[in-house]
C-alpha cells in the first residue's frame, strides 16, 4: 500500500507494533502499513479472539497480526523474528487501575518491556522505538519539562513506565541495543478509551444530563494522535534519535476545567460540570502541570504538532458521535 507521500525506505522494512490492537498503535499500525513497510501487529490473544481496534480496519489485510503477549518470553521472540524495526507501545496504562493492581504493572510494563528488549537484541533489529509517557516526570517542577526533568513515580503506572524506560536506557548502555525512547505527552482522538479525560467529556455530554469529572485544576500538554504517530515515524527515520530521549508534546498547556467548557462549547451542549471524587487522583499523586518543552523534537527530528487543539476536538467530536454506541454508559470504570 501507498498513501502517495510514503518514503521509500520502508519499502523494504518489516516492522513490529506491539500494542497494535490500541488507540496509538492502530493508528501507528496503519500509517505504517500506507508508507508501504510490511507491518506485523502484535495483538494480546483473548478467547473472544477479538484484534482491537484493528478488527475494523480499512486495510486489515495489508496486515499480518500476530497473537502474543508481551509477559510471554517465548512469544515475543517468536514476534520478533524477522523484524527490522520495532515500535513497542504494548503497556497497561490506566492509571486509576494502577492503584489497586500495582504488580500487574510490574509485569506488562517493566517485564514485558524487558522481553521485548531482550528479544530485540537476540534478534539483531535494527532500531527498538521504545514509548514512554510525561506522567513520568510527575508535577512539573520546571515549565516547559525538557527532557532531563527529574523522573519522579507519583503513581504505580509512572513508577513501572519509569522503571521501562530505564531497562531500555540499560539495555542501549549495557549491550548496545540501538533504542530510542518516544516520549508522548497526552495524546488523543478518534479510538481512545473513556478512561481519558477527552472522550469521557464528550461521550457524557452525548448521553447524559451533566458531566462527571474528577479534580479540573490540572494542566495538561494535549497532542493529537496523528501528530503523535509523526512523532514515531521521525523517530525510525532519525538515526541520531538512537539512545535519546524525545518529548513530543504541543508545548501548549490547558486546565481540565476550561478543556471541558471549550469542548462543550464546540459542541453546543449546555450541562453542568460536577466533581466526582471517586474520579480524582489520591492527593499527593496528582499531577498538577504537564507541558512539554519539543525544542528536542524540533531539532532533532523537525518535528512539530500540525492540529490545533480545536482541530483536533473538533475531529474527535465527530468520531465519537459516529461511534458512540462503542462506549458504555452508567458507571466509572477504572
Amino acid at each position: 500500500m501507498d498513501d502517495g507521500g510514503s518514503n521509500t525506505r520502508w519499502n523494504d522494512k518489516t516492522v513490529l507494533v506491539t500494542g497494535a490492537g490500541g488507540f496509538i498503535g492502530s493508528h501507528l499500525t496503519e500509517r505504517l502499513t500506507a508508507l508501504g513497510a510490511r507491518t506485523r501487529a502484535l495483538v494480546h490473544y483473548n478467547s473472544a479472539g477479538t484484534w482491537g481496534w484493528l478488527d475494523a480496519s480499512p486495510v486489515l489485510e495489508h496486515i499480518d497480526v500476530f497473537l502474543g503477549d508481551v509477559r510471554d518470553r517465548d512469544s515475543m521472540g517468536a514476534a520478533v523474528q524477522g523484524a527490522d524495526i520495532v515500535f513497542h507501545l504494548a503497556a497497561l496504562i490506566a492509571i486509576p487501575y494502577s492503584y489497586l493492581a500495582p504488580l500487574s504493572y510490574v509485569h506488562t510494563n517493566v517485564e514485558g518491556s524487558l522481553n521485548v528488549f531482550q528479544a530485540s537484541l537476540d534478534a539483531g533489529v535494527e532500531l527498538v522505538v521504545h514509548t514512554s509517557s510525561s506522567e513520568v516526570y510527575g508535577t512539573a517542577r520546571h515549565v516547559p519539562i525538557s527532557e532531563d526533568h527529574p523522573l519522579q513515580g507519583q503513581s504505580p503506572y509512572s513508577a513501572s513506565k519509569i522503571g521501562a524506560d530505564k531497562m531500555a536506557e540499560a539495555f542501549h548502555q549495557s549491550f548496545g541495543l540501538p533504542v530510542a525512547t518516544i516520549r508522548p505527552f497526552n495524546t488523543y482522538g478518534p479510538r481512545q478509551s473513556a478512561r481519558a479525560v477527552i472522550p469521557t467529556i464528550i461521550t457524557q455530554a452525548l448521553r447524559q444530563s451533566d458531566i462527571h469529572l474528577g479534580n479540573i485544576s490540572p494542566t495538561r500538554d494535549f497532542n493529537y494522535v496523528a501528530d503523535t504517530v509523526e512523532g514515531f515515524i521521525g523517530i525510525a527515520q532519525c538515526p541520531e534519535a538512537v539512545g535519546q530521549v524525545i518529548n513530543i508534546g504541543s508545548g501548549e498547556e490547558i486546565s481540565i476545567g476550561v478543556l471541558a467548557t471549550t469542548i462543550l462549547e464546540l459542541m453546543g451542549a449546555d450541562v453542568p460540570v460536577l466533581h466526582d471524587p471517586d474520579r480524582s487522583r489520591p492527593e499527593n499523586s496528582e499531577v498538577d502541570r504537564l507541558c512539554a518543552d519539543n525544542r528536542k523534537a524540533q531539532k532533532v527530528l523537525g518535528w512539530k504538532s500540525q492540529y490545533s487543539l480545536k482541530e483536533g476536538l473538533e475531529t474527535t467530536i465527530e468520531w465519537l458521535e459516529r461511534n458512540i454506541e462503542r462506549y458504555r454508559f452508567g458507571s466509572y470504570t477504572v
